[in-house]
């Protein structure tokens, strides 16, 4: 698999946010940032995502795919699009249960192509904001269903009792 890799584009306040490659928790700061521009923007207007590219994810990904749409969705008044092709990728997400509570998913979908879509650098990770990080990944898997509270519970609780 090849590594993971964030890009962003913005016009005028509609962003794409596109990951390609291997997704880990390497990227949950690079993930983080871009959504604190984003949500910062006063012209901010919509958020699609695409996973089109991606190879895979783990869970922490997905908990800041779930929680760039718990900021994005008030200010939107919908939920964002996220864009899937690939079956297992789509299969990891509707488990999570994003269908429709988080994200529209679709498999394909019209972005424009003037758009300039800039690789995020990757941000550094350092062990407290990566604990930090992850821990509210999982909360926000947690808090979706209760597949997700029983499957991600031991992991949370023992993250909170190891605090580094």
């Amino acid at each position: 698999m090849s590594t993971g890799r964030v890009l962003m584009a913005n016009k005028s306040g509609a962003y794409v946010i596109k990951l390609t490659g291997d997704v880990r928790m390497t990227l949950c700061t690079t993930l983080d940032n871009c959504l604190s521009r984003m949500i910062e923007d006063p012209k901010f207007s919509s958020v699609l995502v695409d996973v089109t590219e991606a190879e895979g994810i783990d869970s922490t990904s997905l908990g800041l795919l779930a929680k760039i749409s718990r900021l994005a969705t008030p200010a939107m008044g919908h939920v964002p699009t996220l864009i899937s092709n690939h079956p297992d990728i789509t299969r990891i997400i509707e488990t999570m249960g994003f269908r429709d509570r988080v994200y529209a998913i679709v498999s394909q979908a019209e972005i424009d192509r003037t758009l300039a879509l800039d690789e995020q650098e990757v941000a550094p990770l350092d062990e407290i904001s990566a604990h930090e990080r992850v821990l509210e990944a999982h909360k926000i898997l947690m808090s979706l269903n209760e597949k997700n509270r029983q499957t991600f519970r031991e992991l949370v609780e023992c993250m909170e009792c190891h605090q580094p």
